[in-house]
């Protein structure tokens, strides 16, 4: 189990989550398997003003590993990186994560925009974007990027969403694949991932 979940992931799902959200996203992490083969970037909106639990918190329940994403962190198998208060998480080339302040954008720093869009642009089409409950409009434009690279995208459906302006905007642009109850996006994420037998088959060839 060890060295799958130090392989370097080839399969990454980003999650966007803001008011609301952290029922659903508690509930997605819960019932993903402890060798999900995919490494899962979470971005929370977040106060930079008070000193934030969420990773412990969410740690204390998953059977994934969940970190504060750190500067330079490779993302791996089975492992949940959460973006900090008041910093940007993007994707490099490389499959590491680079921190960075940068303009808040939608008034948050973190926002899902920075994430999705390079997310999408180093795993193309081997990338989910999840959308679940918030306010305004954050993972709109990364949606579409998630999806012109070829990548699928999931929103929280109306009815178990307690704010539903950030799944609505994402449907709007016409680039959502799945709009769900919470209850079914971890059984979809199992589905669209392939499993650690194919994930370990296409990192060896990439090696």
């Amino acid at each position: 189990m060890s060295n799958f979940k130090s392989r370097p992931a080839q399969w990454v799902v980003t999650i966007a989550a803001s008011a609301g959200g952290l029922h659903g996203l508690s509930h997605i992490l819960d019932s993903l398997p402890e060798d999900f083969p995919a490494a899962i970037a979470v971005v929370m909106h977040l106060s930079p003003h008070f000193t934030s639990k969420l990773a412990e918190i969410l740690n204390q329940r998953s059977l994934l590993d969940v970190k504060w994403a750190a500067e330079g962190d490779l993302m791996q198998c089975s492992t949940v990186y959460v973006a900090p208060p008041d910093w940007h998480v993007r994707v490099c080339e490389s499959g590491t994560l680079n921190l960075f302040k940068g303009k808040k954008i939608r008034f948050t720093r973190p926002a899902a925009e920075p994430l999705f869009m390079s997310a999408a642009e180093v795993y193309k089409e081997r990338v989910i974007g999840v959308v679940l409950s918030g306010s305004d409009s954050d993972g709109a434009t990364g949606v579409q990027a998630i999806k012109a690279h070829g990548g699928r995208v999931i929103t929280q459906d109306k009815a178990t969403s307690l704010h539903f302006s950030m799944p609505k905007s994402a449907i709007h642009t016409g680039a959502v694949d799945f709009v769900l109850p919470i209850t079914e996006i971890a059984p979809r994420l199992m589905t669209l991932v392939p499993g650690k037998d194919a994930s370990r088959e296409i990192n060896e060839l990439i090696c």
